[in-house]
């Protein structure tokens, strides 16, 4: 990972961590709800979600002012996402990112409400953003809607749900990933590509290489939570054995997890070497993905 990766990260999440706060702070709701929403919100991360959003804008050369609300929208999504999974009656977590789940803190009925706080005020940055055009706006809530409702995000949840204590073929654990976890992050790609006036042959293409980034993403999670370090995880290890969960190394060994890895890579960036604009921060991205640990 080169310095020019690096100081995008530090900078871009600097800017996503200082704007959502404030599109929470000035609703008009309960102040236990409103803190619920930022305690979540302010317990660390990657933001890799949002980061995207702002680098697609970065390598078409467009103002990163046009992604800034749509990349808080995809962090709030990604948040309660995370609440509500882990809920005694999802995953039972009592820590992310190395503090107390949110229900710990607040009680579980603040956990689901904070979580339905943040998808809606989600909807609500994206609509009221000034600075894309209506026709961008409508095609970013179309893409999201797909990608973080039923035949996506939530779909996904239901099935990884339902094949716990199962053994589930690849296809199957296949099918829980891009819904899951995949078209969520791809959604930060192409929602990016949309508000930077993309080629549409551009979008296309960036779809493909969202969908091999997503699933490597997922690879990446089932390697840690066997080899990880708990201590920079910030969450226990072995919580998908623990839950009897099938995943990747469980399939196809911990060697062959990590080749589906580095394959799922290389097509990420064969996507990128087809593209109309020169693509070396996108590059990065996949390895970041493909070697981060945590």
């Amino acid at each position: 990972m080169t310095m020019q990766l690096n100081d995008f990260l530090v900078s871009r999440k600097q800017i996503i961590e200082k704007a959502m706060p404030e599109y929470i702070e000035k609703l008009q709701a309960p102040k236990t709800l409103k803190d619920a929403m930022l305690y979540s919100l302010g317990a660390g991360g990657k933001r890799l979600r949002p980061i995207l959003v702002l680098a697609l804008l970065h390598t078409y050369k467009q103002t990163e002012n046009l992604g800034v609300a749509t990349a808080c929208a995809i962090e709030m999504i990604h948040t309660y996402s995370l609440i509500h999974d882990d809920l005694p009656c999802m995953d039972d977590d009592d820590l992310r990112r190395g503090k107390p789940t949110n229900h710990k803190v607040f009680g579980e009925a603040m956990a689901v409400l904070a979580g339905d706080g943040l998808l809606t005020q989600s909807f609500s940055l994206i609509v009221n953003d000034p600075y894309p055009s209506p026709e961008n706006k409508l095609r970013v809530v179309s893409e999201l809607v797909k990608a973080a409702g039923a035949e996506g995000m939530v779909g996904g949840q239901v099935a990884d749900m339902e094949g716990e204590a199962k053994s589930l073929t690849l296809e199957e654990l296949q099918y829980i990933h891009e819904n899951k976890t995949a078209k969520l992050l791809g959604f930060s790609i192409i929602s990016g590509a949309i508000l930077a006036g993309a080629p549409e042959e551009d979008i296309e293409k960036l779809r493909q290489y969202a969908y091999h980034l997503g699933i490597a993403f997922q690879i990446r999670d089932d390697i840690l939570d066997i080899e990880g370090n708990e201590d920079v995880l910030g969450k226990p290890v072995g919580s998908d054995t623990t839950n009897e969960k099938t995943t990747y190394p469980s399939i196809l060994t911990m060697q062959g997890a990590k080749e589906k890895l580095n394959d799922h890579i290389d097509h990420a960036k064969s996507v990128l070497n087809s593209l109309s604009v020169h693509s070396n921060l996108l590059v990065q991205m996949c390895d970041l993905i493909a070697n981060r640990d945590h």
